[in-house]
């Protein structure tokens, strides 16, 4: 890994790239209302969530998974289709985890694709990101 192959402005922008994902992916038209009813959560309870601890450790925990995926692909080689590939293997790492967890917790399968498909896409998005913007 060569740390000055990091680009921290591309990282930054796929980091936030993580919230857009999110707020499409999450939308009650896309996933939200399965996701809302799998997780037994209500819209209402969904309101009484602490606004500024869930988005601040999302954004904290997106530049997290960013820089880390950037330090993957510090290398002068890494180009989009790196970039995306790399994401995308990270997302299917991620989606295990995920997967694992849940089927401890008798989740969904239905909530799994949901959550594990939210890393797939976004961590695939954000290496894309960092491999073009080299």
């Amino acid at each position: 890994m060569d740390i000055s192959q990091i680009n921290f402005p591309a990282v930054l922008i796929a980091a936030l790239s993580g919230f857009a994902v999110g707020g499409i992916w999450y939308a009650r038209a896309v996933f939200g209302n399965a996701w809302m009813a799998d997780s037994g959560l209500t819209a209402d309870e969904i309101e009484k969530g602490s606004k500024g601890k869930i988005f601040g450790f999302t954004a904290f925990f997106s530049l997290l998974m960013a820089v880390n995926l950037a330090m993957f692909l510090a290398d002068a080689k890494t180009d989009v289709s790196w970039g995306a590939t790399a994401g995308f293997l990270a997302g299917i790492w991620t989606f295990s985890a995920i997967a694992i967890h849940s089927l401890f917790e008798l989740k969904s399968w239905r909530l799994i694709f949901i959550n594990g498909g939210y890393s797939v896409v976004s961590l695939t998005l954000m290496g894309a990101i960092i491999g073009l913007w080299r």
